[in-house]
């Protein structure tokens, strides 16, 4: 039994660190910190994507939306993370602060595991939203707050452990602007390729809605210009 109980606290225990900010010395000094972020965001993301594919409505359950969803929310988290990396690296040489890279890599891989982590929190809620409410409309609008949530719990974890950094080098607090704005950029762009997440069950299952690989922006501004 204590082999059990010490096998769930060396899974748990990464888990734990990020909500709590890290403050183990082993999560400190490990250079596979990285990594153990990496890990949780696939496992939280996947448990939430295949939460929020679950979404069946007045139809059945489709085992393929549910796959595709458990893949694309670390897909989406993981491609915008690595297109956003080499400006976050051209940018923290710029500004000097080359040496500090590894120890802002893993503020933003502790951001993107708190993200994911109360993605999966919320995932029992979603459950009982989807069999509360069958509307797909309604679907939506309730995993878009989730995101919300998720993103402020994110960016709160990103602060925390930015923290440190900004006051050893105040011109961190630019860095991290900086990194926001290029990132929420092509999150945005991402998440419209990536469509769609939850499926609507009065169309058939697939990966890419037709057309995925056009332009949010470009159909934001048609779409501004087109109600004027």
């Amino acid at each position: 039994m204590a082999r059990g109980i010490a096998l769930r606290r060396s899974l748990l225990w990464p888990i734990d660190d990020v909500l709590r900010g890290g403050t183990s010395a082993i999560a400190r000094e490990s250079s596979l910190n990285v990594w153990r972020m990496g890990g949780i965001l696939l496992a939280c993301g996947s448990f939430h994507g295949a939460i929020l594919g679950s979404f069946i409505g007045h139809g059945s359950p489709r085992l393929a939306q549910i796959i595709y969803s458990a893949a694309k929310i670390p897909l989406l988290l993981l491609v915008t993370s690595a297109l956003t990396l080499p400006s976050f690296f051209v940018v923290n040489n710029l500004l000097g602060l080359r040496a500090d890279f590894i120890a802002s890599l893993r503020a933003l891989a502790a951001s993107q595991a708190a993200l994911t982590i109360t993605l999966a929190s919320l995932a029992p809620v979603t459950l009982l939203w989807y069999l509360s409410d069958p509307d797909y409309s309604d679907a939506i609008l309730f995993n878009a707050g989730s995101f919300v949530i998720a993103t402020a719990a994110a960016q709160f974890a990103l602060r925390r452990e930015y923290r440190p950094l900004i006051q050893q080098n105040a011109r961190h607090r630019l860095m991290l602007r900086v990194w926001l704005a290029v990132y929420a950029f092509v999150g945005i762009q991402m998440g419209w390729v990536l469509r769609p997440f939850i499926g609507d069950p009065d169309m058939p299952v697939s990966f890419f809605r037709p057309n995925a690989f056009t332009n949010a922006y470009l159909f934001l501004m048609h779409l501004i210009l087109g109600k004027l």
